[in-house]
């Protein structure tokens, strides 16, 4: 462009020089031939100038590269790197030259530009105080939440103590201990049973909300005292409670026909429905006895097991039932021997074995057992069976001594497991035989 308008320039100068008409005299041809010389060259002289200007420029930016100042040499250096140069970035011939921006050819993509992030200060800002004052922390102002932290911690305290009061009060009408003592007096050889039947109640009857009733299942052989144990625990609960709110029902007494099973189950039914219903309007757990179930007959076991159930109506969610049967007594006979001469049968671990024993096959032969706790009983040894003559003896007037007691216990029979005796009935016969003192 330059190039043209220095080009353009020149021809006109020459064309009007040309044109002009010729009326100078001949002594003045001299210089005419001059000054179309030098209108023939001035186009030359013009593109060398722009060719030293452009290599002037070029050294000027190689050595902006190379951080290394550049000196433009030839006249209009300046006017050429001032029009090339971009604005506010003009060079000053007297001043110092700055090497922060180099001179750029002109051309039309954006310049990229950096954009400086600002970094964070990690340190935390500092609280400047006068020189002339001390330095106080502020004053801590007291929440009223702690205040109603208190009163709520407070409240559940009580409540606490309230729901823990009603579990006493609920064990203490029924007289847990009292009966505890008894069982111990009367039944002998079971401690292990008794423990944890007494357990189970007093988990039971310390509220009054359930969501469904308790089943015990007594389960032994003959004579080892699981009657002696539902007669006692009627008998305490007819004292505790009332007479109306504990049933007994003895299966070959109430249902000795098996064709009658049509009626005994009305009878049953009819039982059971007035024994919850008074039970549930005096706020009250009763107590329902059901002795010799080991000959019921499957439509009552079926009917009976329809009451075990969660889902039911509330009044017969509450209700303790006693199922006592000699189902089980081959495998607890036979286990009990089998640990006999270890002396392991008091241990914790072979109680839970023989109470996963006896469970698994009350479970197989009805689903009744499904929804029952399950409390063996074992066998009793010749020491428990002298105990129970002098029970019965003293029952009926007797005085005897020790040696009585040897004679008597000596004609039963029994399981002889190293220096261990296990009577194989049980007291079931200590009855006859102190009948036949008279």
């Amino acid at each position: 462009m330059l190039i043209q308008q220095a080009l353009g320039c020149e021809g006109q100068e020459s064309v009007m020089e040309v044109t002009r008409p010729s009326r100078e005299p001949a002594h003045k041809a001299l210089p005419v031939t001059r000054q179309r010389i030098s209108t023939m060259t001035s186009p030359l002289r013009a593109a060398y100038r722009i060719r030293h200007k452009y290599l002037s420029m070029k050294r000027k930016q190689a050595a902006a590269e190379l951080n290394e100042p550049a000196a433009l040499k030839g006249p209009g250096s300046r006017a050429i790197g001032q029009y090339l140069t971009p604005k506010g970035q003009e060079s000053s011939e007297r001043g110092p030259r700055h090497r922060t921006k180099a001179a750029e050819y002109f051309t039309f993509e954006k310049i990229p530009t950096k954009t400086m992030r600002r970094r964070r200060s990690s340190k935390r800002p500092k609280v400047l105080y006068p020189s002339d004052t001390k330095k106080y922390l502020p004053e801590e102002k007291k929440s009223k939440a702690k205040n109603c932290l208190f009163l709520l911690s407070l409240i559940v305290f009580f409540q606490i103590y309230n729901a823990i009061e009603n579990l006493d009060d609920n064990v203490l009408k029924y007289d847990l201990a009292g009966l505890e003592k008894t069982l111990k007096r009367e039944v002998f050889g079971q401690a292990v049973a008794i423990d944890g039947l007494m357990d189970l109640l007093k988990d039971y009857l310390a509220t009054h909300i359930h969501n469904k009733p308790l089943v015990l299942s007594l389960n032994g052989p003959v004579g080892v005292g699981k009657s002696l144990v539902g007669r006692l625990l009627a008998k305490h609960f007819r004292s505790v409670l009332s007479d109306h709110l504990v049933y007994q029902y003895f299966v070959l007494h109430h249902c000795p026909e098996q064709d009658n099973v049509t009626g005994c189950l009305q009878e049953l039914a009819g039982g059971i429905t007035d024994m919850v219903s008074r039970a549930e309007e005096e706020e009250k757990i009763p107590l329902l006895i059901f002795d010799e179930v080991e000959f019921m007959q499957p439509a009552l076991l079926d009917f009976l097991q329809s009451y075990f159930r969660p889902h039911q109506p509330n009044e017969f969610l509450n209700a303790v039932y006693v199922l006592i049967s000699n189902y089980g007594q081959g495998e607890i006979t036979k286990f009990v021997l089998q640990n006999a001469s270890s002396g392991m049968m008091r241990q914790t671990t072979k109680s839970q074995e023989l109470l996963f024993i006896v469970q698994s096959l009350l479970t197989h032969s009805h689903p009744l057992w499904e929804h029952a706790e399950i409390v063996p009983f074992t066998l009793l040894e010749r020491t428990h069976i002298q105990d129970c003559f002098l029970e019965e003896m003293m029952r009926e007037g007797f005085y005897p001594d020790t040696n009585q007691l040897d004679e008597l216990s000596r004609e039963l029979n029994y399981y002889s497991v190293g220096k261990r005796q296990y009577s194989v009935h049980g007291c079931k016969h200590v009855g006859s035989k102190v009948n036949l003192l008279r």
